[in-house]
């Protein structure tokens, strides 16, 4: 099963990245391959954490799917998990962590895993999307610095 982690020094502290992770509904602003996205639920979750139902329309050149998610967020620890549901994956998972840097700064840490349903969609979208897990923490750090001022 695919699967992908970076861990990453970013200029900007460890609630700034969370709020900007958090924040789902900007994605299509900014994210690479993410087309839409909606939240169709949002309710209290266990210690203070709100869990979130999500669908997200990702696309490249001819090819659009939909897939949703139940998204954990959990600010008091500063960590992030979303779960897959329903779409064109087998599995889908995904977490992101934030930790202090000392000096400042944080450290985001990032992990998804995945498997299409389709073989044959694993392999037209597997290659687009190992590429663009790549360029997800760049394209969070390019917004954290638009949002909150290249420190």
């Amino acid at each position: 099963m695919p699967s992908f982690r970076i861990n990453r020094a970013v200029r900007h502290s460890p609630r700034q990245m969370y709020d900007l992770v958090a924040d789902v509904e900007r994605y299509p602003d900014f994210l690479p391959l993410c087309e839409s996205l909606r939240v169709l639920r949002r309710q209290p979750g266990a210690d203070g954490t709100e869990v979130l139902v999500a669908e997200m329309g990702v696309g490249y050149k001819a090819i659009r799917e939909r897939f949703t998610t139940r998204v954990t967020l959990d600010p008091e620890n500063l960590r992030i998990v979303a779960e897959y549901i329903d779409g064109p994956f087998r599995h889908l998972e995904n977490r992101w962590n934030f930790k202090a840097s000392d000096g400042g700064g944080c450290t985001v840490d990032f992990f998804i895993t995945y498997e299409f349903k389709s073989r044959t969609l694993g392999m037209l979208m597997g290659t687009m999307f190992d590429r663009a897990f790549r360029k997800f923490t760049d394209a969070f750090e390019a917004r954290a610095n638009r949002v909150y001022g290249a420190a």
